[in-house]
């Protein structure tokens, strides 16, 4: 546009200056009237408000139209500005006002060339129309696809930070997700692990000097858990399976885990297995390992219990693991916080991440308790027709069959119900 009107009022200039059809006055006059147009022209372009400010726009193209009006009524020349007047006023001005003025500046357009030439054809009177037509139209399709671009600009950016928050979401989703699970990881092996290390040094404390050999039995314990627990911190780090199942079946493992904990809590845990055993998923040996290890260290701490049972079921559509115990049971429907046989307070996770372990592999656990009762934990994890290793279970709401009764009901070997009735 700065070029078009800079060439437009140059060539209105030197067609005067070289033309002989004008006095030596008008000759004069229209470069200066040239000159007046550019300044008016150059003042709205370097003037911020122009464009932003309603007003001031009104009144710099007013200034430029009086401007190109008095150099248009020197020189017949002058029509070709209003070619640059037709896409600046729909540029600046509302489409309902720009559209009048537009008109207003082809009817002086055609008048003036008219009176130039003191007659009036058709083609004088079309350029003007078409050129201004063509102008708006243009201007307004400009418009048009400017507003388009910024409507897809806006939504790419929205897009973008949606998408952003989205991520940040997820990892913030993961980050807490991540959490819990070494949370479920480290009450199950650690923190069990360091219980029992507790237990049996405060064991070998009582037997000294009295019973040496009790007090370094207790010692050798400690010493076997603090290594078993030292393998577990460097599966952490590298992100591996139970080292108990890493050269054995599940049943082996959680016998293993049966006798350690008898040795360490003085305490009659017998491991039962029933049905045809299947291949399990990894995932699912993992969990049923870590829930045993759990609720057998909750009975060690808190229940004092004199006899568990830990059973694995094999069925034809699941698996269950029963752990039972005789001791002093709790309300399963408050929060399980007690205190251990050390008097350290219990932290009521225990339950907690079971139940989160067991719905994360489609499984359900189920609890059975009542003050004096002992309890019952119960687990059951729907198996695939053909499971395998890695293979992960379908989810509880489809598989086939219910949760077994715990293992006190099917074996009748540990206390039923203060009312009789069987757990």
């Amino acid at each position: 546009m700065h070029a078009l009107v800079a060439l437009l009022l140059a060539v209105a200039a030197l067609r005067a200056l070289v033309g002989t059809d004008a006095s030596a006055v008008r000759t004069a006059l229209i470069p200066v009237a040239a000159a007046v147009t550019a300044a008016v022209y150059a003042v709205g372009n370097l003037t911020p408000s122009v464009g932003p400010s309603r007003r001031a726009s009104v009144c710099w193209l007013g200034a430029l139209t009086l401007s190109w009006c008095g150099l248009y009524a020197l020189t017949a020349e002058g029509i070709w500005f209003a070619f640059p007047l037709f896409f600046l006023v729909p540029h600046l001005l509302p489409v309902r006002v720009a559209l009048p003025v537009v008109g207003g500046l082809a009817v002086i357009a055609v008048g003036g060339y008219a009176a130039h030439r003191g007659a009036v054809s058709v083609g004088m009177v079309l350029g003007p129309l078409l050129g201004a037509a063509v102008a708006v139209t243009t201007v307004l399709g400009y418009q048009a696809l400017h507003r388009e671009s910024e409507a897809r600009r806006r939504l790419v950016e929205d897009v973008v930070a949606a998408r952003a928050s989205l991520a940040a979401a997820e990892r913030h989703a993961g980050v807490l997700a991540e959490r819990e699970r070494l949370a479920r990881e480290i009450h199950d092996t650690l923190a069990q692990g360091f219980s029992s290390i507790q237990l049996l040094l405060r064991a070998a404390e009582r037997a000294l000097p009295a019973d040496p050999t009790a007090a370094d039995r207790h010692v050798r314990l400690a010493r076997v858990t603090a290594t078993d627990s030292l393998a577990e911190a460097r599966r952490f780090v590298r992100a591996l399976a139970p080292p108990e199942l890493d050269d054995s079946s599940l049943p082996a493992a959680l016998e293993r885990l049966c006798a350690r904990t008898a040795a360490e809590a003085d305490l009659d845990v017998r491991f039962h297995r029933t049905g045809e055993a299947a291949g399990l998923p990894t995932a699912v040996e993992v969990a049923l390992l870590r829930i045993a290890q759990s609720a057998l260290g909750n009975t060690v701490r808190h229940a004092g219990a004199s006899r568990a049972e830990v059973t694995l079921s094999h069925m034809e559509a699941s698996v269950t693991l029963d752990v039972v115990d005789d001791g002093r049971g709790f309300d399963p429907a408050a929060r399980p916080i007690g205190a251990d046989r050390g008097g350290t307070a219990g932290t009521g996770f225990g339950l907690a991440a079971m139940r989160t372990r067991a719905a994360e592999l489609g499984g359900a656990l189920t609890v059975e308790s009542g003050p004096g009762q002992g309890a019952a934990i119960a687990v059951t994890f729907p198996v695939p027709a053909e499971a395998g290793p890695g293979s992960v279970p379908a989810h509880a709401g489809e598989a086939t069959g219910t949760v077994p009764a715990p293992a006190r009901e099917r074996s009748g070997t540990l206390p039923a119900r203060a009312d009789g009735g069987a757990r």
